[in-house]
């Protein structure tokens, strides 16, 4: 398979702010890369053709015209093996307790200890790496919320709103929850999750559906742990959606939060959910927000 890729220059110091952009605005396909020896950075995008790339870059450029003003970029096919080495280079595994994330490649030498599981990840096209601190939030509450669960763990729900990929949401199987839904508003995404579940021997662990946090939600459909690593005025939007699908006792965590927007976030469900215990963490430019609902 042929694939094509589009990289560009940009000034190192924009790369954070180029992050937040296109996150905030759910603009896939491109990962940036940088070099803190040499002081460079790039945006990289692959693609299925040519044209396809050429009509992604046509639509980024304005995004980012306010932050940095890329170089010419440069273009270049790739084939099947170019492409995957490439990915290589920058996906690593990562450890959240006993929980591995560990990429496909290293599958006959990568031995987890007692007690331990892992969900394999092939990054590729779709699946993305799992190393945006948005996600690494998120998990790690999850592998906290399985230990508090303990031998409960195969009765408590698992919704992941905005589930992307489906790696929270597998991670929770993983994990040992049972009950779990997966929803995105991207037909794509739903696919795709349901791919990386047959990837990890999880076919059918997950119920994922096309949905959007007011379908995604609707019917009364609670859980003990519900995961929205969605950006900041989404969660504020829909902040009676999101607490209403918490049952007694659960948790709510959100994410996809800037720092600097956190307490923004926070007096807006604070206010929602007055007797609902809060917490917070920061990691780099991001924070989130763990909610416990009371009995």
């Amino acid at each position: 398979m042929s694939l094509f890729e589009i990289k560009a220059e940009i000034p190192p110091e924009a790369v954070d702010a180029i992050d937040e952009v296109l996150l905030e605005l759910g603009v896939e396909g491109w990962s940036l890369l940088q070099d803190v020896i040499v002081k460079r950075a790039w945006i990289v995008g692959i693609f299925e053709n040519e044209a396809t790339g050429d009509a992604r870059w046509s639509e980024l450029l304005p995004l980012i015209a306010g932050i940095a003003e890329p170089a010419d970029p440069e273009r270049r096919a790739l084939a099947d093996q170019d492409w995957r080495d490439s990915y290589k280079a920058h996906f690593k595994a990562s450890q959240f307790g006993r929980l591995h994330w560990v990429p496909v490649w290293e599958r006959e030498k990568f031995q987890p200890g007692a007690g331990e599981v892992v969900i394999w990840l092939d990054p590729g096209l779709a699946f993305g790496t799992g190393n945006h601190e948005t996600t690494r939030l998120c998990c790690e509450r999850l592998v906290a919320l399985a230990a508090k669960a303990g031998a409960l763990v195969d009765d408590w729900r698992v919704i992941d709103a905005g589930c992307g990929s489906g790696i929270l949401a597998l991670s929770a199987a993983k994990l040992g929850f049972r009950r779990i839904a997966g929803f995105d508003n991207d037909p794509e995404a739903v696919r795709v999750s349901e791919e990386n579940a047959e990837l990890n021997g999880l076919a059918g662990a997950v119920e994922f559906f096309t949905g959007d946090l007011v379908t995604g939600l609707a019917g009364g459909r609670q859980a003990e742990v519900v995961l929205a690593n969605i950006q900041a005025d989404v969660l504020m939007r829909f902040v009676n959606e999101l607490t209403v699908s918490v049952a007694p006792g659960g948790a709510l965590v959100l994410s996809g939060i800037l720092a600097i927007e956190l307490e923004k976030v926070r007096a807006v469900f604070a206010a929602a959910v007055p007797a609902w215990t809060i917490e917070s963490r920061i990691m780099g430019e991001w924070s989130d927000l763990a909610l416990t609902r009371t009995v």
